[in-house]
């Protein structure tokens, strides 16, 4: 009897174990537009950060977003979207928030005010992630690229995807800001209720202006006509990310969490080959981030979903780190 309980302890306490060893924690996302996964991603080439954000943290995390098109503090709460994330919250997971865009529109299904109701909603995000028992961060406003001194502030940001390419308005060599006050609320709220804060908007206003009014470009929805097969007018769209923007700003917001959050430090990873069917990496095919690595390079290719299949005479330089669930088979 007592042979029988002992094993049956070591059972348990295995079990214990290797449910602690292989349990992810959860980074939830919440946020617009600037952050939000995208539809039919081989044909559409605009992506949030947060789409891009798993692509550089181990297996040991998984990143969840619920960012949405168009989505302000206060309409994101009000559509129900807040609840079904509260309802995923487990001790231990983190919540970054990101809003503004969408809640200085002065649309009354979306419009907060600084200092008053947009303030009350963050607050209630971080008191609502903590008595889940997780942890919230948050984040202001990324930049607008806006290289004009008299800024559009009542264009609807996803009435974008309809413009066509056409030379821009520019009488600035810096960029313009466009949020306002709305910059500051993340941060007081921060401040006020002991929160980790990251300075989006600082880390993409160097990125852009660092980048320069032309090479800017390059990280947003601009297309010439003909570019993209799906895009066949062109684009001109300073909000929305295409590939390479939202990896080069999921890259440094990703190393902004972990100074602000030092558990997480052990988890951050940095790839320049993400593969993922979904959209999710910077290459939808394998065979594409083969091809695209240096010869005779060392390099390893972060595969975030599907089963592929690699020639035999893949190159030896070339290795794979594989998130749960992806899968590589070599032919031959």
């Amino acid at each position: 009897m007592r042979k029988h309980l002992t094993n049956l302890f070591l059972l348990v306490l295995a079990a214990i174990l290797f449910t602690a060893g292989t349990r992810q924690t959860t980074i939830f996302i919440i946020g617009d537009s600037t952050a939000a996964n995208k539809s039919k991603p081989e044909t559409n080439p605009e992506r949030g950060w947060g789409m891009a954000f798993q692509g550089f943290f181990s297996s040991k995390i998984r990143v969840d977003n619920h960012a949405v098109n168009g989505r302000s503090s206060k309409s994101f709460i009000d559509e129900g979207r807040w609840d079904k994330v509260l309802s995923l919250i487990k001790p231990g997971d983190y919540v970054l928030i990101q809003f503004g865009h969408n809640d200085e529109k002065p649309k009354p299904d979306r419009h907060t005010d600084p200092g008053s109701t947009f303030d009350a909603n963050l607050a209630r995000y971080v008191t609502e992630t903590r008595e889940r028992g997780g942890i919230p961060v948050l984040l202001n406003a990324v930049v607008r690229r806006n290289f004009y001194l008299q800024p559009d502030n009542e264009t609807d940001d996803e009435s974008l995807r309809n413009t066509t390419y056409e030379d821009e308005k520019v009488n600035s060599d810096t960029l313009i800001d466009t949020h306002g006050a709305y910059l500051l609320s993340p941060r007081n709220v921060a401040r006020e209720l002991s929160v980790p804060f990251i300075d989006a908007n600082r880390i993409t206003h160097d990125l852009e202006q660092g980048m320069g009014i032309e090479g800017s470009r390059k990280l947003h929805m601009w297309f010439k006509p003909g570019e993209v097969a799906s895009i066949p007018k062109g684009r001109k769209d300073n909000t929305h990310y295409n590939v390479y923007g939202a990896h080069q700003v999921a890259s440094l917001l990703a190393d902004a969490l972990v100074q602000a959050v030092p558990a997480l430090k052990k988890h951050l990873r940095h790839y320049d080959y993400i593969v993922s069917k979904k959209g999710f990496g910077n290459y939808m095919d394998i065979t594409e981030a083969i091809d695209a690595v240096p010869q005779g390079k060392r390099t390893r290719i972060y595969v975030l979903d599907g089963t592929w299949n690699i020639p035999k005479n893949t190159p030896r330089n070339i290795s794979f780190d594989l998130y749960p669930g992806a899968k590589i088979i070599k032919e031959g």
